[in-house]
């Protein structure tokens, strides 16, 4: 990486005017839920970045959570964090800018689209049952290190979910609710989708351990299996949806105990 003029900022101030002097600025998501704006942003030497900076105070709490969680865990499939600095007086991260689309993109409290024809999640839902299960397996295995790292899965669902079509790659990104566990739920509930959440997420005074990330791996299965957006499609077999139903217990203790128990069970079903 020679990408210096970037990956050396340290205290900015007026962002996107500045990147815009280092290089060309070729994408800008501004309208997010997050509470960041997002680059990307081309180098003459040819090299592609994502610069997100937090623009409010929450968002600054969440960047700052999700450098926590980069430091401590490292997989191919997950999108890495490498640089940190400031910008305008709030946390801004710099990663590389990898190819693909998510797979679900809602924009300023609109809802994004999983069912229309063109959409990521339509035309990923038609590939092969062969490459969704391998970007399944590739979810798992992220996970596998996220559970090692002591960390616990908060607001993964499909907008998380970067898949390169050309490369047929699933990666992973805005990973930045994630935080270590396990711990009590003290608010009402933690963001993210009400379709990959458990209950225990939705319930002050929980227990939020790694059978909650187990939950949502089982979930996120579920539906990136399915050939449509009502669960009424699945594309696997009877085997793997029996892990799921056991992965997806609305009671933890009759959910897998590990990401590496529910990962082992589903391998060994395979698509049967």
């Amino acid at each position: 990486m020679t990408g210096h003029r970037v990956l050396g900022l340290r205290e900015v101030t007026g962002l996107e005017s500045l990147l815009g002097h280092l290089g060309t600025v070729f994408a800008a998501f501004r309208a997010q839920d997050s509470g960041c704006h997002s680059y990307g942003v081309e180098l003459a030497c040819g090299e592609r970045w994502f610069v997100k900076a937090a623009r409010t105070d929450a968002a600054a709490a969440t960047v700052l959570r999700g450098r926590a969680l980069h430091r401590a865990v490292r997989h191919p499939a997950i999108v890495p964090q490498v640089h940190g600095f400031t910008a305008d007086g709030r946390p801004a991260v710099v990663l590389p800018w990898c190819p693909g689309e998510v797979l679900y993109h809602p924009v300023a409290g609109r809802p994004g689209d999983r069912t229309s024809p063109g959409s990521p999640m339509a035309r990923f839902r038609a590939l092969p049952l062969p490459e969704v299960l391998t970007a399944v397996d590739r979810l798992l295995d992220a996970h596998l290190a996220v559970e090692a790292a002591g960390f616990i899965a908060v607001d993964l669902y499909d907008g998380s979910m970067l898949y390169d079509f050309a490369a047929r790659t699933l990666r992973l990104v805005d990973l930045d609710e994630y935080r270590p566990g396990p711990f009590v739920l003290t608010e009402d509930r933690l963001p993210g989708s009400r379709r990959y959440l458990a209950p225990e997420q939705c319930t002050r005074e929980a227990v939020v351990d790694t059978r909650s990330t187990v939950f949502t791996l089982g979930r996120a299965a579920r539906l990136l299996l399915d050939a449509g957006d009502e669960e009424r499609a699945w594309r696997g077999g009877p085997a793997g949806l029996a892990v799921i139903a056991r992965a997806t217990d609305p009671d933890p203790a009759g959910r897998h105990p590990t990401v590496a128990a529910l990962a082992a069970d589903w391998r060994a079903a395979g698509s049967r």
